[in-house]
């Protein structure tokens, strides 16, 4: 008999209606991976260049052990003679069982932890296997495994272990994960979700649809209820559901056309991803922002927080508020103490992957009050109706685990997460968390920020960690200081001998600059330098 359809007698098997909770079954939750934890993984496997595999459980939950007694009428055509009306005894789960999952979830769980694997406290789908020096990474999503670690014997070690206990699927190195298109390079880790996107747009017909530059509107405010003509509820969740966008119960015209602005955006940003690499920075760091009663029925205000694992970013969020704060220092307050929650997971995460941060988590904020309420432990009349919940960030702060420190609004990257912004603005803070055109990442010298100053001593940087390296008000572009002029020729000279002869040997990282572009501006300024000097 086919596969297929024995497949489908399995289903047919099952009563659905008499599956009752706590009656048939009691546990049905199974763990899967956080996208975080993905993200972080492919970061960690990006900064120590080390491939990522991926495995495929086949028939994974037929593989799991039940903890109850499950019976199931007999298929037909297959009864028993003389027995028709007896019932079959499961001795494992088939898949439409409620507790499917979870059973296959305790097996392989089991078996995992007897092969010398430890289960990770704060991410139960992420084991570790650490011997001596070598170490091992198991990702787990459902019956999708991915693996990486800096030994390549541990690799093949684990898929023959894995294949003695299952039946398995050795998809080599990981190229398409939950929708994430991966490109593993040998600068890097490149992921987009291209298909995913281009299938979003087929579905809702959108197709030739006219591609804009940012995804909302500046200036756009959406109401509960905005007066405008509704539209058809199931159409618009749908559509916000495959954007993974907040749903309106009662959406209008307004709202829908909002939707389709974001398919839109999609069109013209087809191939840009994530450029994950290498650098001399393993420290977590965040950036933390909100939109003062940015919601115009409760007057909410909105959260938003990325962090960066080195000069990566793994983790990123916005959200509404739960309260109505009553000042920008509270919003700002409220918003610090959810990425500080969120840092400390990450940081007792990476403690469990042995990537330990010895310093405290910097969470950048834009908001001095807000700084002042979290590093001392007053209250005043603006500020004592605080939940005690939000001073959480204190105790994180006495115990050196957070550091908060101040930075300038234009560096503050966390401002793309809590409202609509002008394109100019919303490209910067793109670039910053470092999303860029796959093709970008082609004939681009990228070097570190510290090589770049070392080189080219007299060229002043952007403070901003996470800003793109462009060249910037230095002396280079300021003639009036003529005393650093003989030197630039001389450092210019330097520049174009670094590029031509040692350029392999640069630290890549997200700092970008175009050759065409530097090429272009040197060569104009040696020129100047040089003409000013002759005069």
């Amino acid at each position: 008999m086919p596969k297929e359809k024995w497949r489908g007698i399995k289903r047919d098997l099952l009563q659905k209606d008499t599956n009752k909770s706590m009656v048939d079954y009691e546990e049905v939750f199974a763990p899967v991976a956080r996208l975080e934890t993905i993200r972080l993984l492919i970061a960690l496997a990006a900064q120590n260049r080390w491939p990522i595999h991926q495995m495929d459980v086949k028939s994974a939950f037929l593989n799991g052990t039940l903890e109850e007694e499950v019976y199931v009428k007999q298929p037909e055509g297959f009864s028993v003679i003389g027995h028709e009306n007896k019932v079959l005894k499961l001795k494992k789960a088939l898949y439409g069982l409620k507790q499917a999952p979870r059973a296959w979830y305790s097996r392989l769980d089991n078996y995992l932890q007897k092969n010398g694997f430890s289960r990770c406290l704060h991410e139960y789908a992420l084991y570790v296997k650490k011997d001596k020096g070598d170490i091992l990474y198991i990702c787990i999503y459902v019956d999708d495994l991915i693996l990486t670690g800096n030994n390549q014997h541990m690799y093949e070690n684990f898929k023959k272990v894995m294949a003695q206990e299952f039946e398995m699927s050795d998809m080599g190195l990981m190229s398409y994960y939950l929708g994430l298109e991966v490109k593993q390079r040998s600068d890097g880790i490149f992921i987009s979700q291209e298909a995913y996107a281009r299938e979003t747009l087929k579905k809702f017909k959108m197709k030739e649809c006219n591609p804009v530059t940012t995804p909302i509107e500046c200036g756009v405010k959406l109401s509960k209820d905005d007066g405008a003509r509704k539209v058809d509820s199931t159409t618009f969740r749908s559509l916000v559901g495959s954007l993974s966008e907040s749903i309106h119960g009662n959406p209008s015209e307004e709202h829908m056309n909002a939707a389709k602005r974001i398919l839109r955006y999609l069109k013209g940003t087809f191939d840009y991803g994530i450029f994950y690499t290498s650098s001399n920075d393993v420290c977590l760091k965040g950036y933390c922002d909100s939109d003062y009663a940015g919601d115009v029925d409760d007057r909410k205000s909105t959260t938003g927080f990325v962090f960066y694992f080195g000069e990566n970013a793994i983790s990123w969020c916005s959200r509404k508020q739960p309260i109505v704060t009553l000042s920008t220092c509270e919003s700002e307050y409220v918003a610090t103490t959810a990425g500080t929650c969120h840092a400390i997971w990450l940081r007792r995460l990476l403690s469990e992957l042995y990537f330990a941060q010895d310093r405290a988590t910097k969470i950048m904020v834009d908001n001095k009050s807000a700084i002042a309420l979290a590093k001392n432990p007053v209250f005043h009349d603006r500020s004592k109706h605080i939940d005690a919940r939000f001073h959480f960030i204190r105790d994180c702060i006495a115990n050196k685990e957070i550091e908060v420190e101040y930075v300038k609004t234009l560096d503050q990257v966390a401002d793309i997460f809590t409202k609509a912004l002008k394109k100019d603005r919303f490209q910067q803070l793109r670039e910053m968390i470092g999303v860029v055109k796959e093709s970008s990442l082609e004939g681009v010298l990228r070097i570190s920020r510290n090589k770049l100053a070392s080189i080219f001593t007299d060229l002043f940087i952007s403070r901003s960690n996470f800003q793109p390296t462009y060249l910037l008000a230095g002396p280079i572009f300021q003639p009036t200081l003529k005393r650093f002029q003989s030197q630039t020729v001389t450092i210019l000279d330097e520049f174009y001998m670094y590029l031509k002869l040692f350029e392999s040997s640069f630290t890549w990282s997200k700092f970008q600059v175009h050759w065409n572009f530097l090429h272009k501006v040197m060569t104009i300024r040696v020129h100047h330098v040089r003409t000013e000097n002759d005069s």
